[in-house]
């Protein structure tokens, strides 16, 4: 079953952190990632810019209107995630667990299980 693991990020945390600890994080996924190829879960991970590169289109009497700046203000945002292949629940909590980012107080890895998906098929 797919899962995506959501990594949302909070930027008074993030700032509250010192350089050496924002590295570790940054540079923990990649054994993390190593780990998950290996054991055939990894399908594919995406880091997103910060919202503030963000524009919103929604249509009004039938036309666009593009605003920038990110969809909603809040405290949290989107800011990246893994899609994985595992086989139940358990096992995408348990990778969820592995990615550095569960460790900080304050941040969390959201694990949603994927509904439907098309263009990922290998």
């Amino acid at each position: 079953m797919k899962y995506l693991l959501i990594m949302h990020v909070n930027p008074a945390v993030w700032e509250s952190l010192t350089e050496e600890e924002r590295t570790a994080i940054m540079t923990g996924h990649g054994p993390f990632m190593d780990a998950i190829r290996e054991s055939g879960e990894f399908i594919g991970t995406h880091a997103l810019a910060d919202p503030s590169n963000s524009a919103v289109v929604r249509v009004r009497d039938g036309l666009p209107v593009v605003t920038d700046g990110p969809y909603l203000e809040a405290k949290e945002y989107l800011g990246g995630y893994y899609l994985v292949d595992v086989e139940s629940r358990e096992r995408a909590l348990e990778l969820a667990a592995m990615i550095p980012d569960a460790e900080v107080d304050g941040l969390g890895i959201e694990v949603r299980p994927v509904m439907f998906s098309a263009g990922t098929e290998m």
